[in-house]
């Protein structure tokens, strides 16, 4: 058990892993010199294990022998690491109820969710416990938590950023996230993994498909929200992402992501067979059961998929949706519930999966009095653009006041 000192004195809100603990200081100089960042506990850190959410993976894995690229970057540009912060059992979920850790509180809502499978990671920057949080996405594992906590988040283009050092779940989807309190730090955090220069945008498009997959009252909540993202950009114009249907596309994303998570994780499974909570469980049986038929069907799919979404957003055109159905989930809902907001929200969250695409979730919905986010989609490679978006809007604001 790491001693309790550090940040792990004063986290307050189970963020944080005292089984993995591990800090480290980053360089006297930097861009991002003297910030405190947290670090999902799926990276490595060098003579340290990573524990990936579940106690057999770490009991069944050695230290690790070097540092994960995106670690190493920050803590190259002088960022400071408080210490591994808690994911889902192998960061396979979106509510963030780890059956063998707990579930960290959602500052913003402490009855319900923090979201995950980066739970820790958005529950500590939504906290302040630290500055900006590492967290990854395969699925919506930092779009949903930054909604439910209220706070920024961007899932960046696939493959823009190193997973070397990260615990995988389905490679063709993974991608490094993070998080911040303020769109300012998230692009500057960008600046450093990504490093590259914002275009301007083009049109903006309003994905009125996603929009109808919204609960009652979820897009009503929104709208301020889409009000102020039009007074920057110009009218929105409607259209439909999927003409097969938001669901379709869900099945699609699940066939492609079960079949790359088994590819990935078959062996130790059948070797070690690990105990898993009552939501992962399930989920590793139906993984098993994916047939090379449908794999093949589906990769068609993904092709004609990634074809419209490049139509689509060309010329740096930004899509406008909820990020997603609603509000964060109470805790502990009964299992029916939990898959159904699951699946409603896997259908706005895999658009960006599909395409590859980057995705920011901006922090400017309230309903019941929780937070609920509005994304940003851009074509792949336009993460920069979407980041500086997010600032100009927040600067808008600011005068506005």
């Amino acid at each position: 058990m790491a001693p309790r000192d550090g940040i792990l004195a004063r986290d307050v809100l189970g963020a944080f892993c005292t089984h993995t603990h591990v800090a480290r200081a980053g360089a006297d100089r930097g861009p991002l010199h003297g910030l405190t960042f947290g670090l999902k506990d799926i990276f490595d850190v060098a003579g340290h294990r990573t524990g990936f959410g579940s106690p057999d993976w770490l009991a069944t894995h050695d230290m690790a022998s070097s540092t994960a690229a995106v670690a190493t970057q920050l803590l190259d540009a002088g960022a400071h690491l408080a210490g591994k912060t808690h994911t889902e059992e192998m960061a396979f979920s979106l509510t963030g109820e780890n059956a063998h850790y707990g579930t960290p509180i959602n500052p913003a809502a402490p009855n319900r969710v923090p979201g995950g499978s980066s739970s820790g990671s958005a529950a500590a920057v939504a906290g302040g416990l630290v500055d900006f949080a590492i967290g990854s996405d395969t699925g919506g594992s930092v779009r949903a938590p930054a909604s439910f906590c209220g706070i920024y988040g961007i899932r960046p283009t696939h493959g823009r950023i190193s997973l070397d050092g990260a615990c995988p779940l389905a490679p063709i989807f993974d991608t490094v996230g993070w998080f911040a309190r303020d769109a300012a730090l998230l692009a500057r955090v960008g600046h450093v993994l990504l490093g590259g220069t914002a275009t301007a945008p083009g049109r903006l498009l309003l994905a009125q498909d996603a929009f109808a997959l919204a609960l009652p009252g979820a897009a009503d909540a929104l709208a301020p929200a889409r009000a102020r993202v039009t007074a920057l950009l110009g009218d929105a114009e409607p259209v439909t992402v999927s003409d097969d249907g938001l669901a379709a596309w869900f099945d699609v994303f699940r066939v492609l992501q079960y079949d790359d998570i088994w590819t990935a994780h078959r062996s130790w499974v059948t070797r070690v067979r690990p105990t898993f909570g009552p939501q992962v469980g399930p989920r590793f049986d139906a993984v098993a059961q994916v047939q090379p038929h449908e794999v093949a069907v589906m990769r068609e799919r993904r092709v004609d998929i990634s074809a419209r979404l490049d139509a689509l957003l060309a010329d740096n055109a930004v899509l406008l949706l909820p990020t997603v159905p609603d509000i964060a989930p109470l805790l502990r809902l009964p299992p029916a519930e939990t898959v159904a907001f699951r699946e409603r929200a896997l259908a706005m969250l895999c658009i960006a999966g599909l395409g590859g695409l980057p995705q920011v979730n901006l922090p400017f919905g309230t309903l019941n009095g929780c937070p609920i986010g509005l994304s940003m989609i851009a074509a792949r490679g336009n993460d920069e653009m979407l980041l500086d978006i997010a600032v100009r809007l927040t600067a808008a604001s600011d005068l506005d006041c």
